[in-house]
């Protein structure tokens, strides 16, 4: 099941009245007049549900004589319920990235990622030191000046910067071998 597949199946479901619709028919298939009267629901109204839940899979409908009659698609429900539990599924509908970490590096960075200037406030410069690992993906260790030829491409001001990722418990400093790693 793809990740858009599975956003269509949870905004099916975000909806009161929709849920009471699959209640009504995981009883027993309804025509649209009767879950009207049910619901008490405009006949138009509860058809936009129904269109909502079938563009999902989750109800098919069948005619018989000049009505439609819709019944719960168990099969497609249970299909869905299986796929979610798989971790891949999930994985592919995480958030690619935090909106805030997004909206305090747009307000930090050039055009280019260069920092315009360093945040004052302690969670924003957390952000932009998460930011600046990036740089940082191999092994290590490296030295201060290979720290420091890395950071050059975030800021000039490296020393603020490689104090802060201390500070932070973002790297360790071996101060014998003059050398830095990441905490892992």
């Amino acid at each position: 099941m793809s990740p858009n597949d599975l956003l269509l199946f949870f905004k099916a479901l975000a909806d009161a009245n929709r849920l009471r619709v699959v209640g009504l028919l995981d009883h027993r298939p309804h025509s649209v007049e009767e879950l009207a009267t049910v619901l008490e629901l405009r006949p138009s109204t509860v058809s936009h549900h129904l269109k909502r839940l079938s563009d999902a899979r989750l109800v098919r409908s069948e005619a018989q004589g000049h009505y439609h009659v819709y019944a719960l698609d168990v099969d497609a429900l249970q299909e869905r319920a299986k796929a979610m539990s798989e971790p891949s599924v999930l994985k592919a509908i995480e958030p690619e990235e935090d909106p805030y970490a997004a909206r305090v590096l747009r307000a930090f960075l050039d055009e280019d990622g260069c920092l315009k200037q360093v945040p004052m406030k302690r969670k924003k410069f957390e952000v932009v030191l998460r930011y600046a690992l990036r740089h940082f993906e191999d092994e290590g260790p490296w030295t201060e000046v290979e720290v420091n030829e890395r950071l050059k491409s975030v800021s000039d001001d490296t020393t603020t910067l490689r104090r802060g990722f201390i500070d932070h418990g973002l790297m360790t400093r071996d101060r014998r071998c003059q050398s830095y790693r990441l905490v892992q």
